[in-house]
């Protein structure tokens, strides 16, 4: 295959396939020489398109729908930001194709040669909106401005993402600028060959890769052959990846949209003006864990394991397990967490759906599945914990119920602050024990979801000493839009105090 930058200097195959365009006078788009011909026509399952503003976002998924495609679904977060699409849909079908204004709906129909095809538009406002798309299966799905959707919806519409018919292509591609802000942070773990950095072996722009997922982590593979894993019942299928920078179009450039985009103030100038995917927006000022701490934590992980001991005659063994957090599923949609802590090393989360842990007996004998003899439990017992931090206190298990609203007589490290409540001490804790400079050296797994809802919460300063974020607030959509349940078992597990709450 060729490179990006072979494609876009040469004549290759890709333009010489743009000339078809020409020759067909049923044509009503035409993809624009370069960067969109070469999205276009590219083989990758899911494709990112997007970088630079002006790149001819909206035309490309406008006119694949429309011209490669029998039943296309594109969708922005929200519907008021469907406007100026359909506006444009409108300029480049009008003579094409049927639009039903109430369904927001475009009906192709056959004509000589051709097939029917239907685009649809859609929104995903909240996070239990995804559901609206259940079963209906769609052989494209564009999702316009990617880095504004949560992770879950992207990851559950995309699944829909099917045909009865061999002969069409099913495919998925998402278009947007730099995420902005760690909302939009996910974009980068799922394409970080291309857009992260620090990834170790890097993806040039167009490049295939190849990718199975594992909950909700992706795992790169060498190629599309069936994957036998231990996680699996059955064969994982892969499906390929890239990602294709847009490059303005030169009737913006002559009109003087980049001299604008010159005159935005730092991040925004790089991110749209020359696609800078790095995550050069700072963090919220009241953002309580800065998102490199976490990141330093999550790469000094992948250096270690266990830590080591010595037993009495002097024999390494591995660190016993000092403590476990356990937060409790509230929910069918959350999960149940299990965090394990050697010293100062956090083991792989156990992730237990909620269905997996209906009641109080379920999850205590998943958490005695997990622990060592002498083990502390930590347990979150506002609400469904408390069942399980009986069940555990009763047969003997050194079980402490964390209840977080409960007030806190601690201080930080400088003696100076106080906080509201346990919950504020507990996150603050993690704070001070993950800041490079203090000297813990705590390794976090490497998971993507365990970054954001660490990097998501914010402090304040009251009157009566800090306050963080509930997680009442946390699961509003604006903000994380779920229960922190991988958080909160790791601050519960990196706080470890006995006057946290009862002891069993």
């Amino acid at each position: 295959m060729h490179s990006f930058s072979q494609s876009l200097k040469s004549g290759t195959t890709h333009l010489k396939i743009a000339e078809k365009f020409f020759l067909d006078d049923n044509i009503w788009w035409i993809p624009r020489p370069g960067a969109q011909v070469f999205a276009y026509f590219h083989l990758a399952d899911e494709i990112y398109y997007g970088g630079k503003a002006g790149g001819g976002k909206t035309d490309l998924l406008l006119g694949l729908s429309s011209l490669e495609h029998r039943r296309s679904l594109i969708l922005r977060r929200i519907y008021p930001q469907l406007e100026a699409m359909i506006f444009r849909s409108q300029e480049i079908f009008s003579a094409a194709g049927l639009y039903n204004l109430s369904k927001n709906f475009w009906h192709f129909p056959s004509r000589p040669g051709s097939v029917k095809r239907f685009l649809q538009f859609g929104a995903v406002q909240y996070d239990r909106d995804k559901l609206n798309y259940q079963g209906r299966p769609f052989d494209f799905i564009g999702f316009d401005e990617i880095t504004q959707f949560l992770f879950s919806q992207f990851t559950y519409i995309k699944g829909w993402n099917r045909s009865v018919d061999s002969t069409q292509r099913c495919r998925i591609i998402c278009t947007g600028n730099p995420p902005t802000d760690q909302d939009g942070a996910w974009v980068i773990d799922y394409w970080a060959p291309w857009l992260d950095r620090t990834y170790p072996s890097p993806a040039e722009p167009g490049e295939l890769r190849w990718f199975i997922m594992k909950g909700d982590q992706s795992v790169m593979v060498d190629g599309p052959e069936p994957q036998i894993v231990d996680w699996s019942p059955e064969p994982i299928y892969p499906l390929s990846r890239t990602f294709i920078p847009a490059e303005m179009l030169p009737e913006l450039v002559e009109s003087g949209y980049r001299t604008k985009l010159q005159g935005l103030p730092e991040p925004l100038r790089s991110q749209l003006l020359y696609g800078d995917m790095g995550l050069t927006q700072d963090d919220d000022i009241w953002q309580i864990i800065p998102t490199e701490w976490v990141r330093a934590a999550m790469a000094r992980w992948h250096d270690m394991e266990i830590p080591k001991v010595e037993d009495k005659e002097g024999n390494l063994i591995n660190h016993p397990m000092n403590y476990v957090g356990v937060d409790v599923a509230r929910g069918g949609k959350d999960n149940t967490v299990i965090a394990p802590r050697y010293g100062n090393y956090i083991d792989e989360l156990i992730k237990l759906p909620g269905k997996q842990t209906p009641d109080g007996q379920s999850v205590a004998g998943q958490v005695v599945k997990v622990v060592e003899k002498g083990t502390v439990i930590l347990i979150d017992i506002i609400g469904v914990g408390s069942s399980p931090f009986d069940w555990l206190a009763e047969y003997g298990y050194p079980v402490i119920g964390f209840n977080s609203s409960e007030k806190s007589n601690a201080t930080d490290k400088s003696g100076q602050l106080t906080f509201r409540n346990i919950r504020a001490e507990a996150w603050w804790k993690a704070r001070e024990m993950l800041d490079p400079d203090s000297g813990e050296e705590i390794a976090l797994p490497d998971d993507r979801m365990l970054l954001r809802e660490l990097t998501t919460p914010r402090w304040k300063p009251t009157a009566s000493g800090i306050l963080v974020e509930s997680k009442e607030e946390l699961m509003k959509p604006d903000r994380l839009g779920h229960s922190p349940d991988h958080a909160d078992a790791v601050v519960m597990v990196l706080h470890g105090q006995p006057r946290l709450g009862l002891i069993g």
